[in-house]
Parts: structure tokens; sequence; C-alpha cells
């Protein structure tokens, strides 16, 4: 009996230290049915990419969220769906979790049509033209006054969180902010779509590409083990995207801080989402106190990005913090709308709060 304890203890251990030195989570395989279409793992644009792992415990051997999951055998939507009793014998084996608990879940899970339209939209019907203004109408939705005044709001109601988490990681706080009011308006956009669901669908409904969406899936159902979420309860964006600043599930896991302390990485707590925040930007090679763009003129030059208004073309010089925005979104204007909404955010913040930012970016 010691023996088999003690090697049960080996094996626990083990797995601990792949977890530990894996830099990347592990692709899962369907080998049960053979897919044609092509399979590419490509994030979808506009949520954290993935960084090098953080050493938090394994949640192996750890009981999931119970609730009402649990059965001998799946039904539902996905009952006859081979690729899905596939990934559920996969975390079984790979990641200890119960079949009766996967079978009672899974068993729940809806397909979205809605996802699946939006995973695959119509195809183009000619070459792309240059689009006039483009940058104009993209600003205009972030560049408003609503949007500036509710991130003052944020900053004066998590101004502590705020303060800390840039000096803890060395990022300007401002920016901490612009990401959060681009990517859900300071929280009052999360998405209201089950993350369960999109990620279930994305996974075994589509194609182009599903195989990077179920390593998404197993690692979101990873996540709601490691923090004791009933995975049918996140709610996101059609993509899995998840809370202040729409991390997905594998940033998630690598990349989410318990800035409160409370035992529990929770994006939706708008703390521990400033301090995930910041340990992005952080992890990503963000230059405290250092430039990311200023006005310049037109040049044969990879740091000169050229954006189109009604008015005529800008041209902006880009620094390596303009560069770490973009590790969020690959796109220069959704950089640039970063940048200056965390601008206008501070400068009506040190107009209402003199004194109250410490150490902000010049």
């Amino acid at each position: 009996m010691a023996t088999l304890v003690y090697k049960r203890l080996f094996k626990l251990a083990f797995a601990v230290l792949l977890v530990g030195c894996a830099s990347k989570p592990a692709t899962y395989h369907d080998d049960s049915a053979k897919n044609t279409h092509q399979q590419t793992k490509i994030p979808p644009a506009g949520y954290p990419v993935e960084q090098p792992d953080q050493h938090y415990p394994s949640s192996h051997g750890k009981a999931p969220y119970s609730g009402s999951y649990g059965a001998n055998k799946l039904t539902g939507t996905y009952a006859n769906s081979p690729a899905v009793r596939s990934f559920i014998q996969h975390m079984v084996r790979q990641q200890g979790f119960s079949e009766t608990y996967l079978n009672g879940l899974f068993s729940q899970a809806n397909r979205l049509d809605s996802v699946i339209r939006l995973e695959n939209p119509a195809p183009s019907t000619g070459p792309s033209k240059p689009s006039l203004g483009s940058w104009t109408r993209y600003r205009n939705k972030f560049l408003t006054d609503a949007h500036i005044s509710n991130g003052v709001e944020f900053w004066r109601n998590n101004a502590d969180a705020i303060k800390q988490a840039s000096a803890t990681y060395g990022v300007d706080p401002e920016y901490i902010v612009g990401i959060i009011g681009v990517e859900t308006y300071f929280g009052k956009n999360f998405g209201k779509t089950c993350i369960f669901d999109a990620l279930t669908t994305l996974s075994f409904d589509t194609f182009r590409r599903s195989s990077y969406f179920t390593s998404e899936l197993e690692n979101f159902l990873l996540m709601t083990r490691d923090e004791g979420f009933d995975p049918r309860q996140p709610q996101g964006s059609w993509a899995g995207a998840m809370g202040y600043g729409q991390f997905m599930p594998s940033s998630f896991r690598k990349l989410a801080v318990d800035f409160n302390h409370d035992g529990r990485r929770d994006l939706w707590h708008p703390k521990d989402a400033v301090g995930s925040v910041a340990n992005y930007f952080s992890r990503s090679g963000w230059q405290l106190h250092s430039p990311v763009t200023k006005r310049s003129s037109p040049a044969n030059d990879e740091a000169v990005i050229e954006l189109s208004t009604y008015e005529g073309n800008e041209y902006w010089r880009i620094y390596p913090n303009f560069k770490v925005i973009k590790k969020y979104n690959n796109s220069n204007k959704y950089a640039m709308a970063v940048h200056q909404l965390a601008q206008a955010i501070k400068q009506r913040y040190q107009q209402a709060y003199a004194g109250n930012i410490d150490n902000v970016s010049h």
C-alpha cells in the first residue's frame, strides 16, 4: 500500500513539473474523425496572445465544480459526436477529469448558430479597396466624451489598484485603463455568450480554426477547475474572450493574477483585471515612462505608420511600447486608439484629481 502511495505522489509531482516547464499548452489532436478541412492555429484578433507560463500550481486531481454535472453517457446535442467523445477521453487521460462529470457537462452544451456564422463569414466578392477615412471612423468609436468620462470614473473607483499595478509591474497607469476602455468599455460590454457553449461550437462545428479553439476549450476547462468556476456560468465574447481585458482561456491561465489576494483569479473583478492587464504589458516588454508614438512626416521607414483620415493621411513614428500594445491586437488603428484614449483619460483625470497620479508617464 505504501509503495502505491509513493508511486502516485511521484506521478503527481512529475505532472506538476511538466506543467511548470511547458511554454505552451498541449495541443489536442482528435484521431477519431479525420478532418479534411485545413486547420490553422491562429488566435482571433483582439485578444492577448500566449506568453510563457507562470508557475501556478497544477489542479490535477482537484475536483472541478460539480453542480448538476454527472451522467453515465453523453446525451444532448453532441450525443453522437465522435469528436466530443474523443475530447472527453483526452481530458480524462491527460488532465484527470472524471468521465461522468464531462459526460454530464457536455450533455448540456448548446450549438450556437450565431457563433458559426461569425466564425465563417461570407467570402469576399472582390479585391478590397483602400478605405478613405478608415482611421477617422475607427477612432470615433473610442475617442468619445463618454469613453473618456467613464475612463476617469473607472480610474477613480480603482485608483489604489491601478497605482499598485503600475508600481508592481512597471506599466504606465493610463495604458492599463486605455486597454480596458477599448476592450469592454470599462466593463459595460463583457459579452453575453456562454463561453463553454461558444468554445464547444467553435471546436466541433467549425473548421477554419478548430484546432486552436479545441486547445482553448481544454484551457477553459482547466481554468474553471483551477479557479472553482461553474463552467457554464462565465460569459464573454463569441470567440471565448473573458473579463475586463478579454483574455482567452490560455492567456487567462498564463497571465491572470490574483491581485486582490482572495484566492481566485477573476477577470470579472476590476482589481484582478487591472493587475492582469498590467502583468500582460510587463510580460510583453513594456518600458515605463517611455514614448509610444508621436506625429511625424512621411518617411520610407518601417517605424513610421500611415493612417487614413478624411482630411488626408496622418503619419506617426512608433516606438517599442506601441508594438507592445499591438501584441494585444495586431492593428495599428487599435494600438493608436488605445494610446489616444489613454492620453485623453489621463489628461482629464489629472484635471479632475490634481496630484492623485503618482509617477505618470510624460
